[in-house]
């Protein structure tokens, strides 16, 4: 299938590792010039040089925290034609809600949602002015069924769907949508560490940790497993393509059958 991308410049932010890294690389793999976001450069060269050498494509990098206005302003100067945002930076913590504090509730806000409002505030004027444009935002099926132990995230989550609707709104009748991918349970290196982490505390393998964690705290899921940071990739390549301009102000799942929902 020619997805069209050929091309197309893309920003993926916080894609030097895990969903973000894997959706960089589904990208490039079909031609798009791609712009990998990390903190450290050092990240980022890594990053860089496997996507590139695997798929001969363009790839681009920028180090800096796009949770702040200044990373973010400097990012779209340097790179003011951004066609296609994927809205992919996030942080997660299991905790407790009586010991999360209004600083971990704000610091959750800055970087899960403000830094895809802000990013899609900056790209919009470009895309508008070509009439063509894609944005993403990385969302969670933790949007739609809160988890207990982060309840912070969770809201974020969800706060996230709120601005990726009212958004595709705002650009009705135009050639840019904007969509939300859920992804449920996946095995980024953020929760293979955490999972590896639970194995070794406890004397189990992380089979046997991960069969529990679908036994006790996700018991909907129809995979019965960890998905694969390829398998979101492949979901938000199709949603980045000009072959998906019938889907717009949609949340899309790719969860696992998680949330116990057929619409």
């Amino acid at each position: 299938m020619d997805t069209k991308l050929n091309n197309k410049l893309v920003l993926v932010s916080g894609s030097t590792a895990g969903i973000g890294y894997a959706i960089a690389a589904s990208l490039a793999a079909e031609g798009a010039r791609v712009i990998i976001n990390g903190r450290t450069q050092a990240a980022i060269d890594q990053a860089a040089s496997t996507i590139k050498s695997a798929t001969g494509s363009t790839v681009l990098g920028f180090a800096g925290d796009l949770s702040t206005a200044a990373a973010a302003e400097e990012l779209v100067r340097r790179h003011p034609d951004i066609e296609i945002l994927v809205n992919n930076l996030g942080i997660f913590e299991p905790k407790a809600f009586e010991d999360i504090p209004d600083e971990d509730w704000m610091r959750f806000f800055d970087v899960n949602v403000l830094s895809g409002v802000r990013l899609a505030r900056l790209c919009l004027p470009a895309m508008k002015r070509a009439n063509w444009g894609r944005i993403i935002f990385i969302s969670s099926e933790s949007a739609i069924q809160i988890p207990v132990e982060m309840i912070h995230y969770g809201m974020t989550k969800t706060a996230q769907l709120a601005v990726s609707r009212g958004l595709a709104e705002s650009v009705a009748g135009t050639g840019i949508t904007v969509n939300s991918i859920l992804p449920g349970p996946t095995r980024s290196r953020g929760v293979g560490d955490f999972v590896e982490a639970l194995a070794s505390g406890s004397g189990k393998s992380v089979d046997e940790i991960e069969r529990e964690f679908f036994e006790t705290s996700r018991p909907s899921s129809l995979i019965k497993r960890f998905a694969t940071p390829e398998e979101v990739a492949s979901l938000v390549t199709y949603i980045a393509s000009p072959l998906s301009s019938a889907t717009t102000g949609a949340a899309l799942r790719v969860d696992g059958g998680v949330v116990r929902s057929a619409f």
